[in-house]
């Protein structure tokens, strides 16, 4: 059984590349506000110095404890309900989130809050990417989940200049207010024809169970997670950290993490539009995620061996790091091409959620190798050891489950995954 195919790229498709682009910037911005804030926030609630860095991790591992959870609600609904119910209310959940968290005045308290925040955030970006890949043709969808990507990671930047100028109370209140802009300017998008032809058949939709009863479907679900996951732990650990790690690189003056997030996320926005481009002219997103981990690597050896930092070379840094963890758009559209429409919402919206609630273990196991630096070679550098041993392990990962997967440029995504098996 297939579905109708992909709609040419008419002015309801242009408008909805438009729609999804600025949802992501939405997205963007309220997922990294905390990492903007934290210190800010914390300070004014009363943390003191010594338990920053660790009530900081409780609070984004709570948000990302919440984008793991929203992921498969979110995930599962779009399958069966349709993509944009979902993004309606993924935006209304995550927009009255963002409006109580400016109002906290307790770690508890504002943890719970993000962990709300973050199962709304967990539908934007899969539900969008999901729509533009099934409504631009396969010569075209490239391009438009790469305009996506481009257009809403300069929501870090909004997010940084809003806090730095306003405030960190009202950069939620404001990050609520574009939620709900976002909200009005939804109204006018339409539905997938993809999903609209497999919504009237009587085929299994929105199965989670299908990814895990059958192995090979599993296995390719696993290595789609895993080839994201050295980009959260760059963004999540070595620049939302960038203050600690500063300190044991004998920086002159304090690293700035929203500084360092907002550079970091302008070079993700060219690295997302280099990946794409050359993803399109190579015919190749493997060859693409390939060279970018490589670059990845690099950039992260550099920037731990930066001893004697200065705020203009952490600026540096920072692109060259975000350029070089810049293939978001490309790793989330294999994960979507490489499954059926019956599922393709639940495996779009749960990857790359999934991939940000690594953030979680990721931090745990990071935490665990400076306890033991520290405990066997002195507290000075221990950040630094743990950054390198972490970093090859995610790369490693991601680089052997890259070459698990198949070849996705050009698919055809016209097929459903039968219930006991792959299509």
């Amino acid at each position: 059984m297939t579905a109708t195919a992909p709609a040419k790229l008419t002015k309801n498709a242009i408008f909805l590349v438009i729609v999804a682009s600025l949802g992501y910037f939405v997205d963007i911005y309220d997922l990294l506000v905390f990492g903007i804030v934290r210190k800010a926030s914390l300070h004014d609630i009363g943390v003191s110095d010594a338990d920053l860095r660790l009530q900081g991790e409780y609070i984004i591992n709570m948000q990302m404890g919440g984008l793991l959870l929203g992921g498969v609600l979110w995930g599962i609904l779009g399958d069966k309900l349709g993509r944009i119910k979902v993004l309606f209310g993924s935006i209304l959940l995550y927009s009255v989130a963002n409006f109580a968290n400016g109002l906290v005045h307790d770690v508890n308290l504002y943890a719970i809050v993000r962990l709300i925040a973050g199962i709304g955030l967990a539908g934007e970006l899969g539900a969008g990417i999901t729509l533009v890949s099934e409504t631009l043709s396969k010569e075209n969808r490239g391009y438009g989940t790469m305009i996506v990507a481009v257009v809403g990671l300069f929501g870090a930047v909004a997010a940084n200049l809003v806090a730095t100028k306003f405030g960190w109370r009202n950069a939620y209140f404001i990050g609520g207010g574009l939620g709900v802009l976002l909200l009005l300017l939804r109204i006018g998008t339409f539905e997938s024809g993809m999903f609209k032809n497999v919504a009237e058949s009587k085929v299994s939709k929105g199965n989670i169970l299908m990814l895990f009863n059958n192995k090979q479907r599993f296995f390719k679900y696993l290595h789609c997670i895993l080839i994201g996951m050295p980009l959260w732990f760059v963004v999540g650990i070595l620049i939302t950290q960038s203050p600690e790690f500063g300190r044991e690189l004998g920086a002159p003056k304090p690293l700035l993490a929203g500084n360092g997030i907002m550079w970091s996320y302008i070079g993700i926005s060219i690295g997302d539009l280099f990946a794409g481009l050359f993803a399109q002219l190579t015919k190749s997103r493997k060859l693409t995620m390939f060279v970018f981990q490589v670059l990845s690597l690099i950039s992260v050896m550099l920037y731990l061996n930066a001893y004697g930092i200065t705020e203009k070379q952490f600026v540096w840094l920072c692109l060259f790091m975000g350029f070089s963890v810049g293939y978001w758009a490309t790793f989330v559209t294999i994960a979507s091409e490489q499954f059926g429409t019956n599922i393709r919402a639940t495996v779009t919206t749960t990857v790359p959620n999934f991939v940000r609630g690594a953030l979680i273990p990721i931090t745990l196991l990071f935490e665990t190798f400076v306890k033991y630096f520290t405990a066997h070679g002195g507290k000075d550098s221990s950040i630094l050891k743990s950054g390198y041993v972490m970093m090859f392990i995610v790369t490693a990962l991601a680089l052997y489950s890259l070459s698990r997967l198949k070849e996705s440029f050009g698919k055809d995504l016209n097929y459903i995954e039968e219930e006991a098996g792959v299509s």
